[in-house]
């Protein structure tokens, strides 16, 4: 409904005729209107014959209402359907005028608004957010040249090489068509049938069974471009780019199992945790990095810089930072702004080009195409999100849900009208493509260059620390054990023999699957001697803080108001968050008499919604919680996933309610004799989690 101020000085009430109340516009309060801004005295009756009779087809308000009702929903996104989105800006901190001559990369210290999308791609609009799956990170720059959109995700290579196998791979990926499931989710024949059967996936495969796959949050997760762009400066010349989005807070995942039950916890947990940052003034930040190589570098490396496949190491090109982006607004309306936010890789300005990547090729016809359709026509740049906040002037006209037309007699050009009815004319400072020299014949043919599917991934799996090659080992057991085909299970292994020995004679075991496959035909030899690249590992790119992270507290009536204090003192200094866990979120006193109100409750909010946890109950309160299984499980699951633990005296009961006893503790369940003990506390859990916990309670 539109609403429009009404004009009287004071609000009233009206009583309905069951003798219900309905508040009447008055004061600051708008009138209730039709979206042609009638007046609407009564929202909750159909007009209608007498009170007992037929509905009248003239109640033109309720035909309104329903009618718009009835379109509310557009269709969802093909892929990348649960999304969240924030305002934000980025700012120049490096010039790139020696590389290029895009306006956003002239000034340092200037500012570009932005708008950011982060998004799964697997699952449909309800799906939960901790799945493991490839996150989207696309941003949308409002530059002075028009709008740039840098489509990316949060691995720097793709599953496949060429767009028209983009649909066979979305279509494997999501449900089968005769059962319509599983969904949010790749632990299924179809998907594993496509990508044993397509060798150049292999790469992509190792990324999305390792913990990149399961990020802690938006805020800690790195971004890509993916493809390699070209930089144009201001004589025409051409330097290669590859785009990194930096996370400030450095990275962090959460462990399988944690995930499993976070999605039962909170399947919202990505989106409250960007929302609570957002409103709470944290703000979150990435540093955008550039990879910057020209031709002779493409001719020398190993592998072919077009093929998406595939990465440049960042210690054979080094990441070059050159600006930041910070999140610092949420959107007044999900629907208006996230929802319908269209972004297109053929968005690009002046400065920014293509390069002949066949899946950017395609990406660029194809998102074009998509937005169209899903928005309802051509004009889904006159949604606000989507305009330009520079000058534009076109004479494209008409079509679904125009906005804007040209005005005046000119509906052309050339025309020989004078202004202002002539309208627009051309520059000569437009955007200009790169001169490529391009020639050769008509085929349907993909290039040599592009044939070695395994080096990287075994590059990529070589960089993991031990704990992190255990977890995707564990990934692909558990997700080829979802597998129901043998064939499938088998001609994966076959693949991952070419990634690692060891890796994959671990998977055949956890599958029991014997004897082992004959290695998959490889097109090309693995390059072997590839040295590990320590920036693929999330673990060597921690933060080393607290910061930023979120401490659980359980806490009980008459808590110990020093030491609570002195933790989230300690939490505050490091600019972390704390929330408190009690049997009742109200009615809760400290040891003082001060008044306290928890967030969660016992049952509502597990540890694993926590990076790390705390118990502080008084033994009266510790003697009550004993007894309650969702306390054992709150502390088991924390052990269980190697978080620090934090406790008093009185939570020696709970810990050895949940089996922790004294001699299967270590050095991450920490005893608090006094409130100095926090400050220690957290600078431990700048860490985040004890890894070597992992390996002893597996073997319990």
């Amino acid at each position: 409904m539109t609403k429009t101020p009404h004009p009287s000085a004071s609000p009233a009430t009206h009583t309905g005729p069951g003798g219900e109340t309905h508040q009447v516009a008055g004061g600051d309060t708008p009138v209730m209107t039709t979206q042609q801004g009638v007046p609407v005295a009564d929202d909750q009756n159909t007009l209608r014959a007498g009170a007992n009779g037929p509905a009248l087809m003239e109640d033109f308000h309720f035909r309104e209402k329903i009618f718009h009702f009835d379109h509310e929903r557009i269709p969802e996104r093909v892929v990348h359907a649960r999304g969240y989105g924030a305002h934000g800006f980025f700012e120049l901190t490096d010039s790139l005028s020696d590389v290029s001559k895009a306006d956003i990369f002239q000034r340092e210290g200037e500012r570009t608004p932005v708008f950011v999308r982060f998004s799964t791609v697997a699952g449909n609009k309800g799906s939960a957010d901790v799945v493991r799956d490839v996150r989207g990170f696309a941003v949308k720059f409002y530059t002075k040249q028009g709008n740039w959109d840098l489509v990316g995700n949060n691995i720097p290579v793709f599953f496949i090489q060429d767009a028209i196998k983009f649909p066979d791979f979305v279509h494997a990926a999501k449900q089968a068509p005769d059962r319509d499931f599983p969904q949010a989710q790749t632990a299924h024949d179809n998907f594993w049938d496509f990508v044993s059967l397509s060798p150049e996936a292999t790469h992509m495969v190792c990324w999305a069974m390792s913990d990149r796959a399961i990020p802690r949050s938006f805020r800690f997760m790195e971004g890509f471009g993916v493809h390699t762009f070209r930089l144009i400066d201001a004589q025409g010349r051409s330097t290669y780019v590859k785009f990194h989005w930096k996370p400030r807070l450095g990275l962090q995942s959460v462990a399988w199992n944690e995930a499993l039950k976070i999605n039962g916890a909170d399947p919202d947990f990505h989106r409250r945790d960007l929302w609570q940052a957002i409103t709470s003034g944290n703000f979150p930040e990435w540093e955008l990095g550039v990879q910057l190589f020209d031709d002779a570098f493409a001719d020398s490396f190993p592998f072919d810089i077009l093929d998406p496949t595939k990465l440049i190491p960042e210690e054979l090109v080094p990441v070059r930072r050159v600006g930041r982006l910070v999140l610092d607004r949420m959107v007044d309306n999900f629907f208006a702004e996230t929802e319908q936010v269209a972004f297109c890789t053929q968005n690009i300005v002046p400065g920014v080009d293509f390069t002949n990547d066949p899946l950017l090729q395609g990406r660029n016809f194809s998102y074009l195409d998509t937005q169209t359709k899903r928005l309802g026509g051509p004009n889904f740049t006159h949604i606000p999100i989507n305009a330009p906040k520079c000058p534009f002037h076109n004479f494209q006209q008409d079509g679904h849900m125009a906005m804007h037309n040209p005005k005046g007699r000119a509906n052309y050009e050339p025309n020989s009208w004078s202004q202002p009815t002539g309208g627009p004319r051309e520059t000569g400072e437009d955007f200009q493509t790169f001169a490529a020299d391009v020639s050769g014949p008509k085929l349907r043919q993909r290039s040599e260059s592009f044939a070695d599917h395994y080096s990287q991934a075994r590059q990529f799996f070589i960089s993991q620390t031990p704990v992190e090659q255990t977890h995707m080992r564990d990934a692909f057991i558990f997700e080829l054990s979802k597998v129901e085909t043998p064939a499938i299970r088998a001609r994966m292994v076959s693949h991952l023999l070419h990634v690692d020995k060891e890796l994959a004679e671990a998977v055949a075991k956890g599958l029991g699957l014997s004897p082992l496959p004959a290695p998959a035909q490889a097109a090309r030899p693995v390059v072997a001697g590839l040295e590990p690249s320590p920036a693929l590992s999330i673990l060597e790119n921690g933060p080393g803080s607290f910061t930023g992270r979120k401490l659980g507290i359980v806490i009980t009536n008459g808590v110990d108001h020093e030491l609570l204090g002195a933790l989230q003192d300690a939490v505050a200094a490091v600019n972390g968050t704390v929330e408190l866990i009690a049997p009742t979120v109200g009615g809760l006193k400290d040891s003082a008499g001060n008044p306290l109100v928890a967030q969660q409750r016992i049952n509502g909010g597990p540890s694993v919604l926590y990076d790390a946890v705390a118990l502080l109950p008084t033994v009266e309160g510790a003697n009550a919680l004993r007894h309650e299984a969702t306390m054992r499980d709150f502390i088991a699951d924390a052990f269980a996933h190697a978080k620090f633990i934090a406790h008093n005296d009185a939570a020696e009961l709970l810990l050895a309610a949940a089996g922790l006893h004294p001699k299967m503790r270590d050095e991450g369940v920490i005893a608090l004799e006094s409130a100095s003990d926090a400050d220690t506390f957290i600078q431990t859990c700048g860490a985040l989690r004890l890894w070597a916990r992992e390996g002893r309670v597996h073997s319990i």
